[in-house]
């Protein structure tokens, strides 16, 4: 059977110093999936963007800023992510410099600066806490990585770097 996911973006914009995070905590939607969780701005790609223009629309839409500068991080493949089991694949990036000032909250929750080094304390998806080292690392080859999902679970994680 051929893979085919939904295609999504997920950027972590830094706050001008690089010790802080803009994070979305999923606190809007009662019937959100990801209630009540911490998150990284992005979303699906519309038919007709390349990723990068993906990722600025998702960061002016859910933040109110443009990215000046953004890097690609890193790809995560989650066969069985969805609500339904659907299949994502998800383009990775820090925005390292923007225009603007960010919104303090969006449809999906309240946006909140978090210094990186308290990351690990957010309630999150745990496959989360996998990924967002290589994100955050000195290495500036991009990692790739596969992480399935079983019920709302993940099941594995293994990742390779470009």
């Amino acid at each position: 059977m051929p893979y085919t996911p939904i295609v999504a973006t997920l950027g972590y914009v830094l706050s001008p110093d690089g010790e802080q995070v803009l994070m979305v905590h999923r606190n809007a939607r009662p019937d959100d999936h990801q209630l009540g969780k911490y998150n990284g701005l992005g979303g699906k790609l519309e038919r007709d963007e390349d990723v990068m223009a993906g990722m600025r629309r998702e960061i002016l839409e859910e933040a109110g800023i443009a990215c000046d500068e953004l890097q690609l991080r890193g790809t995560v493949s989650w066969p069985g992510f969805g609500k339904q089991g659907e299949d994502w694949l998800g383009f990775v990036f820090t925005i390292s410099r923007y225009s603007g000032t960010p919104y303090a909250s969006n449809p999906e929750g309240t946006l909140e600066w978090v210094p990186l080094a308290r990351l690990h304390e957010l309630p999150m998806w745990e496959g989360d806490r996998e990924f967002l080292p290589l994100v955050f690392d000195r290495d500036p080859r991009p990692f790739h990585g596969v992480m399935p999902y079983r019920d709302g679970r993940m099941q594995s994680w293994r990742y390779s770097r470009g």
